[in-house]
């Protein structure tokens, strides 16, 4: 029993030693999700736009960003995509004569997970606005509504009930791939954790407690959502409670 508090009175200080290093690891992850997520949002609504529009011009090209994207394992392509960006613009320097440019790792990660789970949204996007009724849409434009209006009053509120189920998904699974861009030097929860776990000698340990912490914020992510749930499903009967 001595043993067992001793041992685990060691490991408190350890996280307390290391608590600066991991608490700043947690903000960038968190830092990194969210702007990962703006950016994936956006993208997901202009290529649902793209795939739904009567353009080939518009539609082709977001077909086969999705088609690729889904296709290519996450790791594969942080790895294409940072180093074919910063290919691009050690060619963009010296062809301008300018100095070595290296690509912030942080703009990088936000970069490209909001690429990669742009097509994602994307999907759940077109899907969730092929679900609200068009004679909807039909109604308020005979009614005088803008393109704009239309959009703020009738589609969004509607497809949103039909895409946060997946949204929320989606979320969790970008939050997840965060600990992929610590292969382009981020020092985000992951790295934290296996550097805390390289000095001390105890890499479980604080991979476990990187673990936790993603328990955590993918819990109260969960609660969001329900919550969110409630608010699009208001006035439909099953739905709302």
């Amino acid at each position: 029993m001595n043993d067992f508090l001793t041992s685990t009175g060691l490991q408190a200080l350890s996280v307390q030693g290391f608590g600066p290093l991991l608490l700043q690891g947690t903000w960038m992850t968190l830092q990194l999700a969210f702007l990962s997520l703006g950016l994936s949002l956006l993208l997901g609504l202009i290529g649902a736009s793209a795939k739904l529009s009567s353009l080939r011009l518009l539609r082709i090209p977001a077909t086969l960003y999705t088609t690729l994207i889904r296709s290519v394992p996450d790791l594969v392509l942080i790895l294409l995509i940072f180093y074919t960006l910063q290919l691009w613009l050690n060619d963009l320097t010296e062809l301008l004569g300018w100095d070595y440019v290296e690509i912030n790792p942080f703009m990088a990660g936000v970069i490209t997970l909001g690429f990669i789970y742009g097509a994602y949204f994307t999907e759940n996007f077109r899907a969730a606005i092929l679900s609200v009724p068009h004679g909807q849409l039909e109604a308020a434009t005979a009614y005088g509504l803008s393109r704009v209006q239309r959009f703020q009053l009738v589609l969004f509120p509607q497809l949103m009930r039909f895409a946060l189920p997946g949204l929320g998904n989606n979320w969790l699974v970008l939050l997840k791939s965060t600990a992929l861009v610590s292969i382009i030097g981020l020092s985000d929860l992951v790295k934290a954790a296996q550097n805390a776990g390289k000095t001390t000698n105890e890499p479980l340990y604080f991979l476990l407690f990187a673990g936790l912490v993603y328990l955590l914020i993918t819990t109260l992510s969960n609660r969001l959502f329900k919550v969110l749930e409630r608010r699009y499903n208001t006035g439909i009967k099953g739905l709302a409670s």
